[in-house]
C-alpha cells in the first residue's frame, strides 16, 4: 500500500522508467552502459516505491499511552523550556526519520485538535539543535481527556522540502492515524508533561501508531 501523497510522483516515476527503458536501446548502443542505466533506473524506482509505501499497522487506542507519531529512531530525551504554545518547561522526546523510514505522521494521542500552525523556516539538518525552531515546521496540539495536553512538532530537514500537515483545528483525532507526511527525512518533536514515564531510550528504534514512546503516571 502506497501513501496518497506518494500517488503523483510514483506515477510520473514509473512512465519515465518504462519510457526510458524503450529509449535506451535507440540512444546507448554499448551494452554494458545499457545495463547500468537500466539498473539505476530500476533502482531509483525501487527507492521511490518504498519511501511512499503506507504499510498497515496494529494500533490499539490507549488514552494513558503516548505512541511514537513515526518510524524512526529517539535521538532526544530532555527537559525543556516550550516557548510556542505552552510557554513553560516541558519533556522532549524527538524521533528521526532516515530517507529509508516510513514517513507517514501519526496521531501520538486521540482527542481534540486544539492548535495546529505552520511556520517556514530554514532547512537546517535535522539533528541540528536549533531545527526545532528555526527550521521550516507545523505544530499540533492535541488534547486527550485523560493525558491532557500533547504537543507534536513535524520538522523539516536538509533533504525534507515538503511538510504536509492534516490536522486542523478542532478536528477529531484518532490516536495512531494519519495526520501528514514529511517528504525525504526529518524528525518529530513530541513535548509531554514532566511527569510523563517515558519508555523508550535515546537510539531506540521505534513504529508510527505501535510503539509505546510514555504513558501517563498514575
Amino acid at each position: 500500500m502506497f501513501h496518497k501523497e506518494g500517488h503523483k510522483i510514483i506515477f510520473i516515476t514509473f512512465v519515465f522508467t518504462v519510457a526510458s527503458f524503450l529509449l535506451v536501446d535507440s540512444f546507448i548502443s554499448t551494452k554494458w552502459i545499457q545495463t547500468i542505466v537500466m539498473i539505476t533506473l530500476l533502482a531509483f524506482l525501487i527507492l521511490i516505491l518504498q519511501f511512499f509505501r503506507n504499510p498497515k499497522r496494529n494500533i490499539s487506542s490507549n488514552d494513558k499511552h503516548v505512541v511514537s507519531p513515526v518510524d524512526g529512531k529517539v535521538v532526544v530525551i530532555e527537559e525543556v523550556f516550550e516557548k510556542e504554545y505552552f510557554k513553560e518547561k516541558r519533556l522532549q522526546i524527538s524521533v528521526f526519520m532516515s530517507p529509508l523510514n516510513v514517513h507517514v505522521t501519526r496521531y501520538p494521542v486521540g482527542g481534540n485538535v486544539v492548535f495546529s500552525k505552520y511556520h517556514p523556516g530554514k532547512y537546517l539538518v535535522a539533528w541540528h539543535p536549533k531545527a526545532s525552531e528555526e527550521n521550516e515546521r507545523t505544530t499540533v496540539v492535541v488534547e486527550n481527556e485523560t493525558y491532557g495536553k500533547v504537543l507534536y512538532r513535524q520538522i523539516a530537514g536538509a533533504l525534507a522540502k515538503r511538510i504536509v500537515n492534516y490536522a486542523k483545528q478542532n478536528d477529531k483525532a484518532l490516536q495512531g492515524s494519519d495526520s501528514g507526511f514529511i517528504k525525504f527525512g526529518s524528525r518529530v518533536d513530541l513535548f509531554l508533561p514532566l511527569d510523563t514515564n517515558v519508555k523508550v531510550a535515546l537510539n531506540q528504534k521505534v513504529r508510527g501508531g505501535e510503539s509505546v514512546i510514555a504513558e501517563m503516571n498514575e
